[in-house]
């Protein structure tokens, strides 16, 4: 049996994009922001999904970090081959 590990992704990085809006992004990929509303900060992911409400900033950045596992893109093969492919090949009948 093979277990399969995934390096560890990069962190995000932050950027302020007003007064009241923080902007994070993952390898210059958007990752996700955190806008003030008075009262609280407003965690939202890389959809714009709402992840939660939190009384600090420093918890709003965790909470963004935490949600989020590295993007995995999609492979160019299929995890298996059709099975047209799988056949072996036949031998010619001499």
């Amino acid at each position: 049996m093979s277990t399969t590990t995934y390096p560890p992704f990069d962190p995000l990085t932050w950027k302020q994009a007003d007064a009241d809006v923080h902007v994070a992004t993952r390898d210059g990929e958007f990752a996700g922001f955190v806008e003030f509303d008075g009262t609280a900060h407003l965690v939202h992911d890389h959809q714009g999904a709402e992840v939660g409400a939190f009384p600090t900033l420093d918890d709003a950045f965790r909470a963004l970090e935490g949600s989020q596992e590295p993007a995995r893109r999609a492979s160019l093969f299929p995890l298996s081959l059709p099975r047209v492919l799988r056949r072996r090949p036949r031998r010619a009948r001499a």
